[in-house]
């Protein structure tokens, strides 16, 4: 299964943050599931860390590549389709970062890992 990590997914991963519920720590563990991130979350991460609500031990760039690379995570593009599929999507959710994870979740046929179960309205599978 590939899975799609929400920005704090990733985070609360890397942090081992006890938030992560046992449920998404399991899928993300699992070796036979594939993991990846988002460019919409590492610009989301980007703003948060600029307005000093984020704060992280090195830029979000290095932060984002060590982390990545450490646990064979992937970074996933935003492409043309990605974004045109977010104009068919209803305002279930407002929030322009979370709609551009599921136009791609939907898109490349990925489960979303995320603690916010207000995307299951979309139609997409949700950890």
């Amino acid at each position: 299964m590939q899975l799609l990590l929400d920005s704090h997914t990733f985070l609360w991963w890397v942090k081992d943050d006890r938030a992560l519920r046992r449920r998404a720590r399991a899928a993300i563990a699992d070796v036979d599931n594939e993991c990846f991130l988002s460019h919409a979350s590492v610009w989301g991460m980007a703003i948060k860390a600029s307005l000093g609500k984020l704060k992280l031990p090195s830029t979000v760039e290095r932060f984002v590549v060590e982390h990545c690379e450490a646990n064979s995570f992937h970074l996933l593009s935003i492409t043309l389709a990605h974004i045109a599929s977010v104009e068919g999507l209803p305002f279930h959710h407002r929030d322009p970062f979370d709609r551009l994870l599921v136009a791609q979740a939907r898109h490349e046929a990925m489960t979303l890992v995320s603690r916010d179960s207000s995307l299951k309205a979309y139609g997409v599978s949700v950890v």
